[in-house]
């Protein structure tokens, strides 16, 4: 059996805007949508930091390797 770590990478194919959502979605097993609604209400709800947040992992988290 095979231990290949999971890494978290920003979707090149499921994306809106930078592909945050869709690499969070791959890593988490969770449909990229409700990730797209959760920083929507995230924003919503403390102020502008899920907005803060995703720039961040906009510019820290890399996009996928092309297979």
């Amino acid at each position: 059996m095979e231990n290949q770590s999971k890494k978290l990478y920003r979707s090149r194919t499921d994306r809106q805007i930078s592909g945050i959502c869709g690499g969070l979605g791959e890593y988490l097993n969770v449909d990229p949508t409700v990730m797209r609604i959760a920083f929507v209400a995230g924003f919503f709800l403390t102020g502008t930091l899920a907005f803060w947040a995703y720039l961040i992992m906009w510019i820290v988290i890399p996009e996928s390797p092309i297979v």
